[in-house]
């Protein structure tokens, strides 16, 4: 750390520092600071760094002004387009104003967040096509259109899954990319263009990857000339890898292709009659596979295909099928670049199925899901350590991963073999809130083993209690939709206070009501473990059902374990424990997010004292202070937020 760079951080985030000045509410954060040093200090140095940074430290800012202070060409990797929107349009012009530098910054997106006028061209024109609401929607989009410079669907007051979002946006699938006829004025090639210009660029993982692999969905391959990438939420990073670096087959990409190729020969190959006989087929052979799938929605192993031969004849029909839609557009060939691109998308889901019957690749797993009236077959790998450590041998700068859950209790190793980081630099900063104070956490005895069949009863019983002494103003967190319902049922009519109940909902809503309510009660499950931030006394109090292991049925985790016994490893230790100290980790990050708060963290699991590995989830936790006895829950909450009496 250069005392240059150690001027720069304190002049901007020291305590008479710019932001002192520019942000209401601003104070010096010894945590903050050190860790703006550290990445400092990485990015001169070129290395590797893993660091977490406890809730309240301020990391955002610690990693931005280093790295817009550098003078180096930085990638910022988000996990959420919410955090992408928040940098690109608060924290970073803010930043960059203290530091009054020309430093140019470019927010970048998957291509489906920017506005197609090609294809927004096509449902003006065939409005009949499109879903009654969907015919609604265009109306707005086409008067936006007009005004919009950027093209990104954000700027619209619709929600994310509004259906006319598939029509007016295109996929890698239904890009005609260079012979668009509408590419003069493409906004996610604009946005591509500004990126490779920009000093800094915002990013999320799922393009992170894209460049990673040189797909089409990423914008060229930058990252040769980047100094630096910022990984934040990287806590999220391998999983979102493991998905993208997998091959899957869809229903809706079957439908899909069913779809766009019928307009595209109405258009220009009306005189081929064998068109609409293949897509009849194929439309019957998607039918077909779903039924013989059957059953309720579920994740299953192929074992289930190959153990099923109606399973294993619906799926070879399909693929005979789709082959052969290929070869009936193979013979119009060149007739119009809408239909070529249905041809290569064909060719791409024959093979894809093709491939499921490999059943030698042991570095894959094959499962399938199944999903109301759609399904998905899926291949995905099991370790991604290897091509992250391929491509930054291959890439080499500066990385900084960063997160407030990525140790567990102290420890990066889980998270740096995920990576395939081999002796990185890591830093740890603890949270800056007075957690003994301003927190409980309330570990209850006498509740059974969470394998009993009345365990959820139990805790739908505790939370009564529970949410009587809070006043409302709880979240309770679940590890399944089945324990959310059977407990959601049970305190039905059963509390005096709004009851928001996932899924009831669109998730932001259900946030929005519970924050602005003032004294409700949200249960959720996975989804609401993170990223969701409400400050003061709405949520004073969270309760987790159960230590989140990941479900031992899972087909994706099933195979992981199966590889780490074949390689001498514990799965245990070298997956399951980590990954559900980091979950809970996250879960309990939704308490405590101000240093004005105080709350209850109410952990229902007796595995938690009554097993050896519970100490590694309390060593993975901030320090509160610690209880299990329900009456201290009740004086914590009729105590004043100044007495430290309880």
């Amino acid at each position: 750390m250069t005392q240059t760079s150690a001027g720069v951080v304190d002049d901007i985030l020291g305590e008479h520092g710019v932001l002192a000045g520019r942000v209401q509410g601003f104070v010096r954060r010894p945590q903050q600071q050190a860790m703006a040093e550290v990445v400092f200090d990485a990015i001169d140095s070129g290395e590797l760094l893993i660091c977490e940074a406890g809730t309240g430290t301020g990391k955002t800012f610690a990693y931005l002004v280093p790295a817009l202070a550098s003078g180096r060409k930085v990638l910022v990797s988000t996990g959420t387009r919410n955090l992408q929107d928040q940098l690109f349009h608060r924290d970073i012009p803010l930043i960059r104003s203290a530091l009054s530098q020309p430093i140019r910054i470019a927010l970048l997106k998957g291509r489906g967040n920017y506005l197609c006028r090609y294809r927004l061209d096509l449902a003006l024109a065939r409005p009949d096509k499109l879903s009654p609401q969907a015919r609604q929607q265009l109306g707005a989009v086409h008067a936006w259109a007009a005004d919009t410079r950027d093209g990104d669907i954000a700027e619209l007051a619709l929600p994310e899954a509004a259906p006319v979002w598939p029509a007016v946006t295109s996929t890698t699938d239904n890009c005609l990319g260079q012979e668009c006829p509408s590419l003069h004025k493409c906004h996610l090639l604009d946005a591509r263009r500004r990126a490779q210009e920009a000093d800094l660029v915002v990013i999320n993982h799922h393009l992170l990857c894209a460049d990673m692999a040189l797909r089409d969905e990423g914008f060229g391959e930058v990252l040769p000339g980047t100094d630096c990438v910022i990984v934040d939420e990287a806590h999220q990073l391998p999983e979102v890898a493991a998905a993208f670096f997998g091959a899957t087959v869809s229903s809706r990409q079957l439908l899909e292709l069913v779809r766009d190729t019928s307009e595209e020969a109405a258009r220009d190959a009306g005189d081929v009659p064998e068109i609409p006989l293949v897509l009849e087929r194929l439309r019957h052979a998607i039918g077909q596979l779903r039924e013989a799938l059957g059953g309720p929605d579920r994740r299953a192993p192929w074992q289930d295909v190959e153990r099923s031969p109606d399973i294993q004849a619906a799926l070879e029909d399909l693929g005979t099928v789709v082959a052969g839609l290929a070869q009936v557009l193979e013979a119009i060939a060149e007739r119009a670049k809408g239909l070529d691109r249905c041809l290569l998308r064909a060719k791409a889901l024959a093979t894809r199925l093709a491939v499921f019957d490999d059943a030698d690749d042991e570095t894959r797993v094959r499962w399938l899901e199944v999903r109301g009236q759609g399904f998905r077959l899926n291949q995905t790998p099991l370790d991604v350590a290897e091509l992250f450590r391929g491509y930054r041998e291959r890439h080499p700068c500066a990385w900084v991963f960063t997160s407030a859950t990525l140790a567990v209790a102290g420890s990066f190793e889980h998270f740096a073999r995920q990576i395939g980081a081999e002796e990185p630099r890591t830093a740890l900063w603890d949270s800056p809130f007075d957690y003994p104070h301003q927190a409980l956490l309330f570990a209850p005895t006498g509740l059974p083993d969470p394998a009993d069949p009345g365990y959820s009863g139990a805790v739908a019983d505790l939370a009564l209690d529970i949410i009587d002494a809070s006043r409302g103003r709880a979240f309770l967190l679940f590890t399944s939709h089945r324990a959310l319902r059977e407990v959601a049922t049970r305190l039905q009519h059963r509390i005096p206070y709004p009851l928001l109940v996932q899924g009831t909902a669109p998730r932001a809503e259900l946030v929005e009501r519970f924050r602005t309510t003032g004294n409700a009660v949200l249960l959720g499950t996975s989804s609401f473990w993170e990223g969701v931030d409400v400050r003061g006394e709405a949520l004073s109090c969270v309760v987790i059902d159960r230590l989140p292991f990941a479900s031992p049925g899972d087909p994706i985790l099933q195979a992981r374990l199966d590889a780490l016994r074949r390689g001498g490893g514990s799965p245990f230790r070298d997956h399951q424990l980590p990954q559900a100290v980091i979950a809970l980790k996250q879960g309990a990050g939704r308490l405590i997010r101000d240093a004005a708060d105080r709350g209850v963290l109410v952990v229902c699991d007796p595995r938690l004292y009554s097993r050896g590995y519970g100490k590694v989830f309390l060593d993975s936790l901030p320090p509160m202070a610690r209880s299990r006895a329900l009456d201290d829950v009740r004086a914590f909450f009729g105590a004043a937020p100044d007495d430290d009496d309880r």
